[in-house]
């Protein structure tokens, strides 16, 4: 009886696993969605960029399968589930459709609520809402540890091309939850000019996109007089990984600020 018991629990278990959707992932932010929450064996496509140096789990995109965000490749992959956030396009969409596979779409997120939201979708969709709910265990312990660090300090983040973010972006809600009162120029993403930055530096910059290749040898962050400009204020340079995607490893942002707050 108990070797019957133990087959039938052994087949319920291989039943839910061939169960997991095969998905695809349209673009390098879906790509860490699929990454985190999905059964490697359930992966049958990436975005080309899974492997770039700024993706957040390249290390686990390794060995996978990576595939154009065209109708064409995704359709030969036979996904159930395809994830995006910028990928794809309105001619793929309508060919999903057709052919009755669901697509999940990461929407932008103004803070952690809208990341949990994000989060929480793609996660039922993809029939693991124990993963989502751990991978919110990780970014709540990481918030609890930054909040308030720098208590009040203004502080401007700056791209490499000089664009800050504003109210109603989850950079803000960034700086924020590490304890800096942002310098903002307006509401989302908006340029600052070098000229602005000369006449009234910041006590505190936060840099996003400054390292590694992605940054433009022509971008005004590599000029001679913001290097000068940022030599006489306090900066926390923040890695591309956590940068370019609404997901739950901004919180390490937030964590990575806490740590260069002063004691």
């Amino acid at each position: 009886m108990r070797r019957l018991v133990l087959g039938l629990a052994a087949a319920v278990m291989a039943d839910g696993a061939q169960a997991a959707p095969r998905v695809v992932s349209l673009d390098q932010c879906a790509d860490q969605y699929v990454l985190a929450l999905s059964p490697r064996e359930a992966i049958v496509g990436l975005s080309p960029r899974a492997v770039a140096p700024d993706s957040y789990l390249r290390d686990k995109a390794a060995g996978l399968p990576r595939i154009r965000a065209t109708a064409e490749d995704v359709l030969a992959a036979r996904p159930t589930v395809v994830v995006r956030s910028w990928g794809g396009s309105p001619a793929l969409d309508a060919a999903l459709a057709r052919r009755g596979v669901r697509t999940l779409k990461i929407e932008e997120a103004a803070g952690f609520d809208d990341v949990r939201a994000n989060v929480r979708r793609v996660a039922a969709g993809l029939d693991a809402r124990a993963a989502g709910e751990a991978i919110f265990a990780g970014m709540d312990a990481k918030l609890a540890g930054g909040r308030g660090a720098w208590r009040g300090a203004k502080g401007l983040y700056l791209t490499s091309a000089l664009f800050s973010a504003g109210h109603g972006t989850l950079i803000d809600a960034m700086l924020r939850a590490a304890g800096i009162d942002p310098v903002v120029p307006r509401s989302g993403y908006a340029a600052v000019s070098l000229e602005r930055l000369t006449l009234s530096p910041p006590s505190l910059l936060v840099l996003g996109f400054f390292e590694g290749t992605s940054l433009s040898r022509w971008a005004p962050g590599r000029t001679a007089s913001f290097q000068r400009l940022a030599a006489r204020s306090r900066s926390v340079t923040l890695p591309a990984t956590i940068l370019g995607c609404p997901a739950w490893f901004a919180a390490d942002g937030v964590e990575a600020l806490a740590k260069a707050a002063p004691r």
